[in-house]
């Protein structure tokens, strides 16, 4: 009867586990992308120059400037959490991201403050960035070190993949409130609505991760004196060539995930379609690839982490110039076509990518390895998607442009690929200098 007790208990723990990381992925991620999405409004607003074009670059690149902040946000609750454990640092974070977010959806415009609206906005970038970079790793970390061994891949997948749904909720508020309320309305307060909205999500989220248990692996380090006093450079000389394998991977990862969340609306918009239809379109690719996420991570678990992660990335290689040439049609049923291309194979790659990358690093140093490794291919590549996408297109004034950028870095992903070590099913508590 005890026993069944504690099997209950254990059970109920878990499941807490995965609420407190799906809804904290959900959360961070929809406070992150919102500002993406209404990309168009903070132009006119936050960057009133006289070319519309000039305007949508200087957003793009303060939306650039929240992944600055990301390598050092990486280091700092990378190193917390292989110090001070994985729950407490998932706590604060979720926190500073929902207090940024509020923060841009309360600033005055360039029309009431002047200057200092951007250099506010790029403030709350800034805190918002360094929260992200504490997000995706520490919450798999936490849930593959409660999961069993032969189901890591399906339910840090699982989990990940709220992060995706995010752009979902993201792009129908947009949608709602841009079609709900006149555009004066909506360019006087409505666009602030959506970021307002961040707060309350980030209190329900901080309350769930207050009341789950740590991480079993990291308990039983501290047990064990396991616990590094320095696990960056611990990560950086015992674990090298799994740092520099989880950048490749992070940095397709990233412009993968940025270029379909954060844009693709302004692309689609560039090329022709309405704002309605590109926000439609996207937010219906964004679902796709939450559920291929599943797969991706489902398949992981039964074939291994490398056979998948190598097979979606051959398949971007073949797919992003049609998916591209599709969506750039200017016709709703093709840009939502091109899209879904694109997410179902990204849904696959992250599905494995997400567990692969926290498997390759021991307990003492997981969370700092890793974390850091994953945000400077995230600020790399993942920050400067959206302008990067804009820039190619206005400078070349090719559709296919942004396409040539996305398999380039695929490429490299495919080399990381090539040589990394499977390590489905392996050990978590695993902390010998052979993990390299």
């Amino acid at each position: 009867m005890t026993h069944a007790g504690n099997g209950a208990e254990r059970a109920l723990s878990f499941r807490r586990v995965l609420s407190s990381a799906a809804i904290g992925q959900f959360v961070e991620w929809y406070d992150f992308v919102i500002y993406a999405y209404s990309a168009a409004t903070i132009a006119k607003l936050f960057f009133p120059a006289g070319d519309p074009a000039i305007a949508i670059l200087a957003t793009f690149a303060v939306y650039s400037v929240g992944f600055l902040a990301r390598p050092v946000g990486g280091y700092v609750f990378g190193t917390l959490g292989d110090r001070i454990g994985r729950r407490r640092v998932l706590s604060i974070v979720i926190l500073l991201m929902g207090s940024a977010t509020v923060g841009i959806g309360l600033l005055p415009t360039y029309s009431q403050i002047g200057i200092f609206a951007p250099l506010l906005l790029i403030v709350c970038r800034l805190l918002q960035g360094l929260s992200a970079a504490g997000e995706t790793v520490s919450s798999n970390s936490f849930v593959a070190e409660h999961a069993p061994p032969e189901r890591r891949g399906r339910f840090v997948s699982f989990t990940f993949s709220f992060s995706t749904l995010a752009p979902v909720a993201a792009a129908i508020v947009v949608y709602a409130f841009s079609n709900g309320l006149s555009p004066e309305d909506y360019e006087s307060w409505g666009w602030r609505i959506p970021f307002l909205l961040g707060g309350p999500l980030a209190l329900v989220g901080v309350y769930i991760r207050r009341i789950v248990d740590e991480s079993p692996a990291f308990e039983r380090a501290v047990a064990a004196d396991g616990i590094s006093t320095s696990p960056l450079r611990e990560a950086a000389t015992v674990q090298t060539s799994a740092m520099l394998r989880a950048f490749a991977l992070a940095a397709f990862s990233a412009v993968g995930f940025y270029s379909l969340s954060g844009y693709f609306v302004t692309y689609l918009m560039e090329t022709g379609l309405s704002r309605s239809d590109a926000l439609l379109s996207n937010g219906i690719a964004m679902l796709i690839s939450f559920f291929s996420i599943w797969v991706g991570g489902e398949l992981s678990d039964r074939f291994g982490r490398k056979p998948v992660v190598l097979f979606a990335t051959v398949l971007s290689i073949i797919l992003t110039v049609p998916a591209f040439r599709l969506a750039s049609s200017a016709s709703f049923e093709m840009a939502l076509l091109g899209q879904a291309l694109l997410a179902m194979d990204y849904g696959l790659y992250w599905g494995a990518f997400g567990i692969a990358v926290v498997e390759m690093f021991p307990t003492r140093t997981r969370v700092t390895g890793a974390t850091v490794s994953f945000n400077i291919g995230y600020t790399i590549f993942g920050g400067t998607a959206p302008f990067v996408g804009t820039w190619l297109l206005l400078r070349t004034g090719s559709p296919l442009s942004p396409a040539y950028y996305i398999i380039a870095v695929a490429v490299m992903a495919l080399l990381a690929a090539v040589t990394m070590r499977e390590t489905a099913g392996g050990k978590m508590m695993e902390t010998d200098a052979s993990r390299r």
